[in-house]
């Protein structure tokens, strides 16, 4: 393919941006760094006269009911994980049981920071919709306060001229219900647990006395026996426990409430491996070969010191499974899945070493061992680094990868790639030029000079790419989809 009239595709900024709302809060548990001041708190509450502590509850009420669906359940939540601390004998009063709750919650508000890198999918429901329009979900990753990342939704419309309308955004946010006891399978979690380094007689000592399925409360039982009856050095078994009760804890399942709007629905770190963010989701609704969609999404877990890759999948974004990426190809940031299989493989784009766009094949989701280079930096503007920016996109000409690239003082801008529908290891085709860079009114933010996506999609032979502008907002552009192809190079 060589380029037509023009170089370069037009891009057309829509005028929409997405800006997080600081009023958006959650509940969270808020317990001092010092345990031991937990039972002083305590005492502090249950000295209070009643009355002042109805009255202290009344007013509190009065200042957070408003503000959450269901204060009162939070509050007997958060007080069931303080009650280990209770004098002993005590009977709690149902004002002193609240206030304690409320005592040891506190609100997060999600967006205060930021609200970018989005990627968008069709909505699994496209009833009720005029010939041409499409029903959307949008996934984006909100910041708050430390710098915590969590993954948030948007829900609207495109409509036959690719005008969008955003769904009304709730004033509610809802964490989900925690499932932490899933079943695991014996083989898939020593070979992570051989990955990791702690693939040890102790941990096989533990498995080998689990059943094939086994439950995260029969792990932690079998753990627990053997930590009252040591049979290892202790210091050993202690690195063991802890490295095993990690990788349970970084698989689990969470659902909504299916009557509540998408916009309620935030994926917040729950697991030790998560507990600095959740970073840049890439979903994909993925189509097997029977036709029956799945939507999956990479993203990266961060703890403060080291990322672990993880997998989401939904079929409905009302419940969610989150399990850990597995395999020596799983190394970095940004990987995301093609829609189908391919060869009767799934295929995954990767960045291994920080600076190449890799491909990677696997007969099983969850196990990647072997990548190779499809793209190295070849332009100015992505000399330090290249990768993608989400799914790729599927045509008649082939697969449509949009990419990003770090060029002087650290800009970020997007390209786009065209690989082969059989052979995608194959570039067949690309953009000499960036397809979108950060325009003055994009390079101001908390990490100035960039534009970033983690997935597009196409309609009505658009490309619409939901973009961050500088990690803080977001924005949308849209580019013909054959403009795009007729721009690209052999």
């Amino acid at each position: 393919m060589r380029p037509t009239k023009r170089q370069k595709p037009k891009v057309k900024r829509k005028s929409i941006k997405i800006i997080g709302d600081a009023s958006r809060v959650i509940t969270r548990l808020h317990l001092p760094d010092k345990r031991n001041r937990i039972n002083k708190i305590i005492q502090r509450i249950l000295s209070m006269p009643d009355m002042a502590a109805q009255n202290l509850m009344a007013q509190t009420m009065a200042d957070f009911s408003g503000r959450h669906e269901d204060i009162g359940h939070v509050f007997k939540r958060h007080v069931d994980v303080v009650k280990p601390y209770l004098p002993p004998n005590t009977v709690l009063s149902d004002v002193q049981q609240s206030l304690i709750g409320a005592y040891f919650t506190k609100e997060y508000a999600i967006e205060s920071a930021a609200l970018f890198n989005p990627s968008i999918v069709p909505h699994p429901d496209q009833s009720h919709l005029k010939k041409g329009s499409l029903r959307f979900i949008m996934s984006l990753r909100a910041t708050g306060e430390g710098h915590i990342s969590s993954i948030v939704f948007r829900s609207g419309v495109l409509d036959p001229t690719n005008r969008f309308r955003f769904d009304s955004v709730s004033n509610f946010v809802e964490t989900p219900e925690l499932q932490l006891d899933p079943v695991y399978k014996r083989n898939p979690f020593q070979l992570k647990l051989n990955e990791m380094g702690a693939g040890d007689e102790i941990s096989a000592h533990i498995l080998n006395r689990l059943p094939e399925d086994f439950t995260y409360n029969q792990l932690i039982e079998t753990i627990g026996n053997l930590r009252a009856k040591p049979q290892f050095p202790e210091a050993n078994q202690n690195r063991t426990f802890q490295t095993m009760s990690w990788l349970a804890n970084s698989n689990y399942e969470v659902s909504f409430h299916p009557d509540h709007r998408v916009s309620e629905r935030v994926i917040f770190p729950v697991s030790k491996n998560e507990s600095r963010g959740i970073e840049d989701a890439r979903f994909v609704q993925f189509f097997d070969n029977q036709g029956e969609g799945t939507y999956y999404a990479t993203y990266t877990a961060y703890n403060g010191h080291a990322i672990l890759p993880q997998l989401i999948e939904t079929k409905d974004f009302i419940n969610f499974n989150i399990v850990t990426l597995n395999g020596k190809a799983i190394k970095n940031k940004g990987m995301a899945l093609f829609p189908r299989k391919i060869g009767g493989r799934y295929a995954m784009l990767s960045r291994q070493d920080g600076e190449n766009n890799h491909i990677m094949f696997s007969d099983n989701i969850h196990f990647w061992q072997k990548s190779q280079i499809i793209q190295e930096p070849e332009h100015p503007w992505e000399f330090i680094q290249i990768g993608n920016c989400g799914s790729p996109l599927e045509t008649d000409k082939g697969w449509i990868v949009l990419t990003h690239g770090v060029g002087p003082m650290r800009k970020y801008c997007m390209g786009a790639i065209l690989l082969d529908l059989e052979k995608p290891s194959t570039i067949i085709a690309r953009l000499d030029e960036p397809l979108l860079a950060p325009n003055e009114k994009e390079r101001e933010g908390y990490v100035p000079n960039v534009v970033y996506s983690c997935g597009a999609l196409i309609h009505n032979n658009a490309l619409i790419i939901p973009y961050a502008m500088s990690d803080i907002n977001s924005g949308i552009a849209t580019v013909d989809v054959n403009e795009l192809l007729n721009c690209m190079r052999a």
